[in-house]
């Protein structure tokens, strides 16, 4: 408890985009140590996160499993932010973000989302990850993504 106070009371003497920034940076560092506990303290209870594939739109509680039970193991996710824009509402009680990320053997993702502040604290309501396509290869790998969906029946 005092430990969340701490933090609580380090992160309100920072600026939102510095306080934004902390949250999203501790989100991938947490992923790729494995770390649950602190991960999903991120979060709001209503939570969304998309994955790269189109069946992965999941609610915290549901994400959770997933990433627990892989977390469990010891083994993460590492993504690290190349750059990040961060864009805050006038009331300050909203953010929304966009940042280049990288992964050793994936290359190069987007990450986009949305944070609100609850009780002076940034918690992630929708984070999104994908993997952008190069336009002059979208034809060739929407073509091989529609046949797969179709072969597997996916909607």
């Amino acid at each position: 408890m005092v430990y969340i106070l701490l933090i609580h009371i380090t992160i309100l003497n920072l600026s939102n985009n510095e306080q934004i920034n902390k949250v999203l940076d501790n989100l991938h560092k947490y992923a790729s140590e494995a770390n649950g506990e602190k991960y999903f303290q991120l979060f709001n209870d209503q939570a969304v996160f998309h994955g790269t594939d189109l069946n992965e739109r999941w609610s915290i509680d549901e994400f959770k499993k997933y990433a627990q039970n892989r977390f469990n193991t010891g083994t993460g996710w590492t993504y690290k932010s190349l750059e990040r824009n961060i864009f805050i509402n006038s009331s300050n009680t909203t953010a929304w973000f966009d940042e280049i990320l990288i992964n050793d053997k994936y290359g190069k993702f987007r990450g986009t989302g949305v944070l609100s502040k609850v009780d002076g604290m940034w918690k992630i309501d929708q984070y999104n990850l994908l993997f952008p396509i190069p336009n002059d290869l979208l034809l060739k790998y929407t073509k091989e993504v529609k046949e797969y969906l179709k072969n597997n029946q996916i909607k």
